[in-house]
């Protein structure tokens, strides 16, 4: 519609302005709105693409010219307040631009603003002492998941066309599983995160949140550090109508042992969908799964602890951050330099048998849930389960943990609702450097169930 000239860029940017003004009071999804940067953006992608210039003075610069995006606001921008949703860095402005975000604004994107997160990525809720709770679209009452809950909100209220968000444990896909939404957490290292106010270094990745796995896709092309011959198959892929010869792997005996029923029956539903595609699925068992919990938080507390003693901020201000926050900060000082190395040693194991469990049975993927329940209340320490109560925390990262304890791409996909109306998410692994065949499969899935879309409540 751009390229036609049936639909401007600056039209598109102040419709996305208009709902984020209206809607952000009650969903809390910014931090910050960069309102005249997203307007002069949009006048410069309008003349780029104008018809009037004629094809001589035209410049396209790819499928996100002029696309209206937010970022998580751990992502340094130039001149533009980055807090990491902490009152530490609360009036942090960078000097540079995070190396994805040099590439976005190549790309002709249109920066709306920076999104609310869980303090300095820290947890999976995204309420948020400083700046206040993020709200589920779907239900005002419920949490959007975290850290990247504000992206993945903005996402599935039509406040944006996609995010880019960060996961250390899962905060991508949680909120995207949450909120209804795709979101693609990369191989560790496909997408630079200099510039990226870390977590755990060892486990950090950097990714995109998008309406639709398309969507999503041209974000990832656009971050990434490459786009050669794996790019190019997996765009040859998107055009395929079925899943005729893919081998899905389904390890029952983690993933299946505190999933609620209604995300169960979603689940299953999936399954049909994906074998009505043609794909073959079959169970498979990966052992060492079972220590991914206690080897990720090993690795997490110590190296965000180290991180944080680094800066000068723990514990010299250690009033300044939220309880949760300052609580596993504190865990950190606990872990030993043996306990640390150890978890390196597990995770080493644990990425050497999950490749070689896909190898040995011939599997691109794997599919699983990628949450136990549906979004919890705000405020909700504990959730149940099969009778038995959890810590919600746990609940929400013990299913997409293994995937950055691995370094692996994972995918998550709505696929379908439970019957109080809330979304659920389908979790897709792969071997490293796999993203675009989890794209594809995603696309086939999405397209097929029908199921992506934005909840009623946010039109105008």
């Amino acid at each position: 519609m751009f390229r036609s000239g049936k639909l401007s860029p600056v039209e598109l940017t102040e419709l996305m302005l208009t709902r984020i003004e209206r809607f952000n009071p009650e969903l809390n999804a910014y931090i910050t709105v960069t309102g005249e940067l997203a307007r002069q953006q949009a006048k410069k992608a309008e003349a780029e693409l104008s018809v009037a210039g004629g094809r001589k003075s035209r410049r396209d610069r790819g499928p996100l010219h002029g696309i209206p995006i937010s970022l998580k606001d751990n992502i340094c921008t130039a001149g533009i307040r980055t807090t990491a949703g902490s009152k530490i860095l609360g009036e942090f402005i960078p000097g540079n631009d995070a190396p994805i975000v040099v590439r976005l604004r190549q790309a002709g994107a249109v920066l709306l603003g920076k999104c609310n997160m869980h303090e300095f990525a820290y947890g999976v809720t995204t309420n948020n002492r400083h700046y206040g709770a993020t709200r589920n679209p779907w239900d005002g009452s419920r949490i959007p998941g975290g850290s990247s809950g504000g992206s993945a909100a903005a996402v599935s209220a039509g406040l944006c066309f996609g995010s880019i968000g960060s996961d250390t444990g899962g905060s991508i896909r949680i909120p995207a599983a949450l909120c209804g939404v795709v979101g693609l957490k990369p191989t560790i290292h496909r997408v630079d995160v200099t510039g990226v106010i870390p977590l755990s270094p060892s486990l950090d990745c950097v990714g995109p949140l998008g309406r639709t796995a398309r969507d999503t896709e041209a974000l990832f092309r656009t971050i990434s550090r490459d786009d050669g011959e794996r790019g190019k198959a997996g765009r040859l892929r998107m055009g395929r109508k079925t899943l005729s010869n893919l081998r899905l792997g389904l390890p029952r005996e983690f993933f299946f042992e505190m999933v609620s029923p209604e995300a169960q029956k979603v689940f299953e539903a999936a399954l049909k969908c994906l074998r009505q595609l043609g794909a073959r699925i079959k169970d498979v068992s990966i052992p060492l799964l079972r220590q991914t919990e206690s080897a990720g938080n090993q690795i997490a507390w110590a190296e965000a602890t180290h991180y944080h003693q680094q800066a000068g901020w723990y514990p010299e201000r250690a009033t300044d951050y939220g309880e949760d926050v300052r609580s596993r900060l504190l865990a950190g000082t606990k872990v030993s330099a043996t306990e640390y190395l150890e978890a390196l040693d597990q995770q080493k194991k644990f990425t050497g048998q999950l490749a070689q469990v896909m190898k040995t049975e011939d599997i691109d993927a794997l599919v699983v849930p990628s949450a136990t329940l549906a979004a919890p209340l705000v405020n909700e320490e504990t959730s149940r389960v099969g009778g038995k109560d959890y810590p919600t925390r746990a609940l929400l990262l013990v299913l997409t943990r293994p995937a950055n304890l691995a370094g692996v791409p994972a995918i998550s996909v709505p696929s379908g609702f439970t019957p109080g109306g809330l979304p659920v998410g389908l979790q897709l692994l792969g071997a490293r450097n796999s993203e675009e065949l989890l794209l594809h499969i995603a696309d086939l899935y999405e397209r097929s169930a029908g199921l992506s879309k934005m909840p009623d409540l946010w039109s105008i």
